[in-house]
Formats: structure tokens, sequence, C-alpha cells
């Protein structure tokens, strides 16, 4: 059904007033036509586009509603903020499309998400706006006077681009008493002029008649042109020429070679000699071009000819108006209408009207990602285009009427192709078929979708101790196949065992690189063993990462000595003494010097040896084992008391050791050794003091009676004197070891150390030694305070000496299962 939509305000260009226009609109098979009149003002609104296509106007910019047509484009134009269709420039009927019966121009509508093709048609309506016209504005006929009343001659007819009730529709002619005007039609509807001859012509009362021949045409207001027609009254020439059709249709293909033959035209002419000589010439064409441009004609035969290069795609028909003139001026006059066959000259025009690029790597199959318009200007079969990738590419094309959406037909991978090549070919179904190609490059827009990855799955480095601090220790790498910010990778470490300290307090990395620092340096009887997780994040939208596993390794290095722990090393300095039974047999076990290293490997391979020794042939020790055995048998005339200085190394670079000096004494009883060993004592303190009488004399001679008078003093004394040798006898002869560290050290032969129920004093005034036994075992609640020596006196007074008579004195007791089992002490006068 149509809609009529009346605009009632319309300037006509040129004109002065308003006229009345009209646009139809209907919707016949899915497609949309409208119906206007040609001269329509610019900017002029034609329809409502979007309602018409039911449409919402709020989606209108986001749809990308727009005209698709090079040559609509150039006529109208559609506005997104409200779909109105408007007039961009002036649309004249007649130069679009001549005289054709109708007049139209189509063109695509097309919006996207979702995409939709909406086919419009505008019809080109005819207004009066051109005036008919005369190809000359003077014409000349020439009558024999002896013609007959009722005589007819063709006369030139006017033209007018107009069509319908617009063109030509009636001819006048000025007043006169000897001719009239007559219309006659042609088969094409077209009206020409006739001559009338109403009453015989007088030559000599008057040989030239001047006639007003009026065309006007139908159009409101009537339009009208005007030609003079001169009559010359002549003798003889009583027979006009006469072709053999009013019309001629000729059809051309658009590729006749120049100067080819279109037409031979005949006309004849019953008269005889000059008046039976026919010239042909043109009279007009209709058209753009002027008809000289393209044909000729030839004055004597009437053959006409290409003159130029026919293109149906710029003009599909020519129109010929053609005279045929006599010697004796009489014409006639014909229409030779050319119809331009088409020929497949025009490759297909391939235009990307729309294109989606990058497109992300995640999109779904069925996405489009181009609209393609395919246009050949040929027509009929020549103008049937089909399309096709060439390419293996994950991508289709899908046909649309003159359209191809371009649409992905299954998931991409960015990381396996970045972009894509696509040459789409159009061939038409023309003989022989034309083809044209367009390339489009696809580039793909990467998504976060790939985490870092880690060349292995745990790594692992080796780090020697005592490293400086901040040095570089590792470096891990991670890679990422995504681009941009996705494969900016970020590091981090974190502890993956919790036994061990913080990880920022000894190591950092690098968040870019990814090397690893140390702190402060590492030190493996600490920490053997580092193992964290080192994550790659990359800075992508969500972040993705991984995560591996380090072990680091601390590599010892020999920076510790070894430690003996037997014999203790807190006996402050002091000798620790050993009784060998007298009659112990060769190889028998006297002690053990246990140590440890707290190194690792090779640095900790412990070797033991003597550095030392009183008498060598006496004693061996195990290299391996560190017991010291006795070689050989003893015998009376040999030395009681043996020192030996025992060295422990390592098997380290450089090597490391440790001393232990160990008094042996040769006893089977400790009271038959202790008077000897204390008058060795005193010979060798006796011995040290002279020494130093003698220096002190040879300085001070003066003082000598001095210090002979102190040495009485001190020889009257009874207390006893300090005895450095035995002050740690008691306590550092078995000091305590943890029985466990024998567990570790020994191998079982050395048992643990004897508890002696006794104590030694020395008599400062006899150096004899004393023994005090307490009347019974002293628990440890009632233990005496070793600073406190007035208690201590008074719970042992049976041997104690006065405490008046001591300058000073102490007293280290000894604990078995909770009792004191002995006391020594000491007095300095």
């Amino acid at each position: 059904m149509l809609i009529s939509i009346i605009h009632m305000v319309y300037e006509l260009s040129g004109y002065i007033g308003f006229k009345e226009h009209r646009v139809w609109k209907a919707s016949v098979s899915g497609q949309i036509h409208y119906s206007i009149v040609e001269e329509m003002r610019k900017d002029s609104v034609i329809a409502n586009i979007a309602d018409d296509l039911g449409l919402d106007i709020k989606q209108l910019s986001s749809r990308k509603l727009r005209i698709v047509s090079k040559s609509a484009e150039k006529y109208f134009y559609v506005k997104q903020e409200n779909g109105n269709l408007y007039i961009r420039d002036r649309i004249d009927r007649e130069t679009l499309c001549g005289r054709a019966s109708t007049c139209s121009i189509t063109f695509d509508a097309v919006v996207e998400n979702p995409l939709n093709i909406f086919k419009i048609k505008v019809e080109i309506l005819d207004i009066n706006d051109n005036p008919p016209y005369f190809f000359n504005n003077k014409n000349t006929l020439e009558i024999i006077e002896f013609t007959s009343p009722g005589a007819r001659f063709a006369l030139q007819s006017a033209e007018d681009p107009d069509i319908g009730s617009n063109s030509v529709q009636t001819y006048k002619l000025s007043e006169n008493q000897y001719f009239t005007i007559s219309e006659n039609i042609r088969t094409d509807g077209s009206k020409y002029p006739e001559l009338v001859l109403e009453k015989p012509l007088d030559r000599e009362k008057q040989d030239i008649h001047r006639l007003i021949l009026t065309a006007l045409d139908g159009g409101n207001p009537i339009k009208s042109a005007t030609t003079l027609l001169k009559v010359i009254v002549i003798d003889g020439n009583d027979n006009a020429p006469i072709f053999t059709q009013d019309m001629y249709k000729v059809t051309l293909k658009e590729n006749i070679p120049v100067n080819s033959t279109v037409i031979i035209l005949n006309a004849t002419d019953n008269d005889d000699g000059v008046n039976a000589q026919i010239t042909y010439s043109f009279m007009k064409t209709s058209g753009k071009i002027h008809h000289t441009e393209i044909f000729s004609i030839s004055p004597n035969t009437g053959e006409i000819k290409i003159n130029g290069n026919l293109d149906f795609e710029e003009t599909k028909d020519y129109e010929l108006s053609v005279q045929a003139k006599d010697g004796g001026g009489l014409v006639a006059h014909c229409k030779v209408l050319l119809e331009v066959i088409d020929v497949n000259d025009n490759a297909p025009e391939i235009s990307i009207t729309s294109l989606s690029s990058p497109i992300p790597e995640d999109s779904e199959p069925g996405t489009m990602i181009a609209l393609i318009e395919v246009h050949d200007q040929d027509s009929g079969d020549n103008a049937d285009v089909d399309c096709q990738i060439l390419e293996d590419v994950p991508f289709n094309l899908l046909a649309l009427e003159n359209y191809y959406k371009l649409v992905l037909k299954m998931y991409i991978d960015r990381e396996k192709t970045e972009f894509f090549n696509i040459t789409i070919i159009a061939t038409d179904r023309g003989s022989p078929p034309l083809s044209s190609t367009q390339i489009l490059r696809l580039e793909i827009l990467d998504i976060n979708d790939n985490p870092p990855i880690f060349a292995k799955s745990t790594y692992v480095t080796y780090v020697p101790e005592n490293n400086l601090p901040g040095a570089s220790i590792f470096s891990i790498q991670a890679s990422d196949p995504d681009t941009g910010d996705n494969a900016k990778i970020i590091y981090s470490i974190s502890n993956t065992n919790t036994e061990t300290p913080s990880m920022t307090s000894y190591l950092s990395i690098n968040i870019e690189t990814g090397v690893l620092y140390a702190q402060r340096s590492f030190d493996y009887e600490q920490n053997k063993e580092f193992i964290i997780e080192v994550t790659a994040s990359d800075t992508g939208s969500p972040s993705l990462s991984s995560n591996v596993t380090l072990f680091i390794h601390i590599v010892d290095q020999n920076d510790n000595a070894p430690k003996i722990l037997y014999p203790s090393p807190d006996t402050g300095g002091s000798v620790v003494f050993e009784m060998v039974p007298f009659v112990s047999e060769p190889g028998s076990l006297v002690t053990k010097v246990v140590a440890v290293d707290a190194d690792s490997g090779h640095n900790s391979w412990l070797s033991y040896h003597f550095i030392l020794v009183s008498d060598s042939t006496h004693f061996v020790i195990s290299e391996r084992t560190g017991e010291i055995r006795t070689s050989r048998i003893f015998h009376e005339k040999d030395v009681l008391n043996y020192k030996v200085i025992v060295m422990v190394k390592d098997n380290g670079h450089p090597i490391l050791s440790a001393t232990a000096t160990l008094s042996l004494i040769i006893a089977d009883d400790f009271q038959q050794v202790v008077p000897k060993l204390s008058n060795k004592l005193k010979d060798e303190e006796t011995k040290s003091n002279l020494q130093l009488y003698l220096v002190v004399g040879l300085a001070l001679i003066s003082l000598l009676f001095i210090i002979t008078v102190m040495v009485v003093i001190i020889s009257k004394c009874k207390q006893p004197k300090p005895l450095p040798a035995f002050s740690s006898l008691a306590t550092n002869l078995y000091p305590p070891i943890d029985p466990r560290t024998f567990s570790m050290y020994s191998d079982g032969s050395l048992p643990l150390p004897y508890s002696y129920n006794m104590c030694v004093a020395l008599d400062p005034a006899d150096g004899d030694f004393s023994y005090m036994n307490p009347s019974g075992n002293v628990p440890v609640e009632n233990l005496i305070d070793a600073d406190n020596t007035e208690q201590g006196a008074e719970r042992f007074p049976e041997v104690l000496p006065n405490p008046q008579q001591c300058m000073e004195y102490y007293y280290t007791y000894f604990i078995s299962r909770n009792y004191i089992i002995g006391l020594i002490v000491k007095c300095n006068i």
C-alpha cells in the first residue's frame, strides 16, 4: 500500500514560488520504495528511514546506519541522530535517466550489530522543469507552386527532456490562409508536426511565407518553444523524399570497432534529375554527448558509421534524427534509435564497507569481521559476481545479495599467527570472465590467555657459604608468548619451608630481570639449603602467573676449626690428668680425645696427632678415632708423669686445627704418685723463684735484706700454697660431658669417666697432701656457697685451716648423685 507524504513547502531551484511535491513510500518484498520529484531542495527530508525499517533511533549510532552506494551517496545521506533520509545534491531526472519512462536510484541501507541490509529504491518523478526547444531557430521549406491542397510536409519536431504530459503535447501555427498544422504520433508515442497545404499557392502573388511554429508541453504551467518556418514557393519539384520507415531501431555492442557501419538509410524520391538527388544529414540526437562526436552520416548514401567508442556504462541508448532533402528543397525526417548492448569489459569492484581490525583472539566463531561490497558496472551475467578467499585461513565468505560477510569460522590463536593476509578474488560470469582481487591485512589482538612459562619445573643452584652480601647468585627467566603488557613479567619470591627464616632477610629478586641476590652471607652451619618458590606474573588483565621451585644448596667452606669435646675446653687452660695403671698391657686404652667439626664433607674429616709427647715410645694415638693407647709395658725407672699435646686437624683447605693437652700419670694408686708429683712441682716452682730472685737481686741489691725477711715469714706460714698443676685436678679430672656426645663421637671403646670419693689438699707447711673425706655424704640441698668462706669453714672444721691464718681461700666440691663427696680448700697466705 502506498503512503503519500505531501510536503507543501518547496522552492524549485531557479523559480520563484512554491511547488507541491509528493513522497511515496511502499514496502514490497522486503524493499523500501520511495517516490520523490526531481529538483528537490538540498537537505530536504525524504522520509524517516529508521522508522520505516523498524529500527530504534537510540541504537542508530551504535549500529552504524549508513548508505552504501557510490551513485546514491552523491544524492542522499542519512543522519544517525534522527534516522532521516536527506537530499544531498540536486537531482535532475533528465540528466540521470534521459528519456527513460522510469527513473530510480537504488541503494542499500546497512546496519550492523547485528548485520542487516535493506534495499532502498527512490523513484525520481518528472516535473515540468524543461521547456520544449527546436534544434534550429529557423527552418526553410521549399514547396512547388503547383502542389495540390492537402499535401503534407514533415517538419522538424520540438524536443522536450521531460516525459509524459510534461513533454511536447501540441503544435500551433501562426494564423495564415494557406497552411495549417497537423500532429502525428510515432511508434514510440512522440508527436511530430506536419505542414498541411490548405489552398493552392501562387508564386506570382507571394513567393515566401513566414510562419511561426509553436510547440507546447502539457505541464502546469505550460511551457513552449517557437521556431521560424520560412516557406519558399518554387517551380517544378512536386515530390518529396520518403523514408522506408519513419523510425529505425539498431542494436550495437559497446565494443563495436570505430568506423563500423551502424545502418544505411534509404529515402526515395519520384522526381527526376536534380529533384531526385537526396542529401542525408543529422538534425539532432538525444543524450549527453552530441551525436557528431560518436556517429557520422554519409550525405550521399545515408550510411551511418561509428566515429568513437561506445560505453554502455555511460550511455545505453542514442536517438538520432535524420533528414533527407532532395535537390528541389523538399525534406523527409526519420528517427534512428540505437541501443547499446553491454559486453563484459568491466572487472568487478571490491569495496570494504566495514572492517574490524584488529580482532581479539578470543572472538567466537561466526563473528563478522568485514562487510564487502562487490559491484560490476556491466549488466546481466556480466554483472553477476562470485567471491572467494584464495588462502587457507580460518575465515569464510557468506553471500548476501551484492555483499559478502567475512566471518570467523574457528577459534584463532595470536601466539600461532599474529596476522592474516586475506586475498579476496571477485570473478564475474561474463565471457570471458573478468576478476579483481583485494588483500585484507587482519591483525589479531592479543588477550592475556597465556601465563608465564618457566623452562624447567624446578631449578637447582649451589652457592658457597661466606659469599659477599649483594652478590648475584642465580638468574631465573620465564617467557610469555603474549605481547605488550600481557607479556611483561614481574618476579617475586616466597618461602616454601616454614622452618627456615624469612626469605627477604636472605634473598631478593629483581622484579624485572629475575636475577636473585644474596642479602647477606650464608652460613652452611646454620642453613644448608633454601627452598624458595619464584612466581612469575604478567601485567595483563586479569594477571596470570606460574610458579617454579628453586633449590639453593649452600656449599660448605672450611671455615670452622675442629672443636674438642673431650678433654673439655672449659678447664680454663689447666692441664687434664689421666690415670694410667702401672700394670697396663700394651694396647690398653688410656683415654680418647673426642672432637667434632661443624663443617661437612672433607672439611669435617678429622685426624688426631701427637705434636708434643714426653716419651713417644710409651703411648700411641689413633689417627682416625683419637684413642690413646699404651705402646709397651711400664718399668719402675720410667717417668710417672707424661705430658702430651694432641692436635686435631680437619681435611679442608686451608687446614684448620685445635689442640688439647693431657697429663698422663702412671700409677696403680693415686696416693703413690701425689707426693712425688708434689715434690716435683715444688722443685720447679723453687727453681723459678730463684731465677726471679737473681734478677731482682741484680737490680735491687739494697732490697735483698727485706726480701730475705719476707721469705722467712712465708716459710713459717702453715697454710698450703696454691698448686697450679692441681688447682683443677678435682674439677677438671673428668669434666662433665653429655653422654649423647660420646654416643655420637665414640665407637664405644672408652667407658664413661670414673668417680672418686676422695679429696686431696696440699699442706703449705710441709708440702704434704692431706685427704679429706666428709664425715658423710652432704646433700646438695646443703650445698655451700663458694663465695661464703665462713660457712665453708664451719661445715668442715676438722679439715679446714683457720680462716684467720689465710689471706684468701676458696674451696671446690664434687657432686655425685646429688651428694657432696669431696672438697678441696685452697688457701693463700
